[in-house]
């Protein structure tokens, strides 16, 4: 099972037609997916907040959690996060540097048993390499 990004998981309802969000980029899907579910708008903002959020996989799903302690799918495609819940602006992601391989490394198990999180901070130079 190929694990879940903000791509192939925040798709347009079938009373859409299947490319009517092909336009958008992949980070504004979650905002597009909710107004259709919750029947209301959302004003996404410009700009993005400084602190990183680090990204992980979790039961077969790219997520990050907002501040606000809500989370969503997200994707390495895109690296950042609009919170539909809070609105507190755009979060920059942290992905491994080599998202494709951590997937691949999990491909085959479970999707109860497909997590992944950074154990230490991704952008420090000196730390271990990711083993997959």
């Amino acid at each position: 099972m190929a694990i879940l990004r903000a791509e192939t998981f925040y798709l347009p309802p079938p009373h859409l037609p299947a490319d009517a969000w092909a336009g958008e980029p992949p980070a504004m899907l979650a905002a597009r997916w909710w107004e259709e579910r919750q029947q209301r708008r959302i004003l996404v903002g410009d700009g993005v907040l400084l602190e990183p959020v680090y990204a992980q996989i979790n039961h077969g799903r790219w997520v990050a959690s907002c501040a606000c302690g809500s989370a969503q799918i997200v994707t390495p495609a895109d690296p950042r996060m609009w919170c539909v819940e809070c609105g507190t602006g755009w979060w920059q992601l942290v992905f491994p540097p080599d998202p494709a391989a951590v997937e691949t490394a999990l491909d085959g198990l479970p999707a109860a048993e497909q997590n992944w999180w950074a154990e230490t901070d991704l952008s420090d130079p000196t730390r271990p390499t990711l083993e997959v």
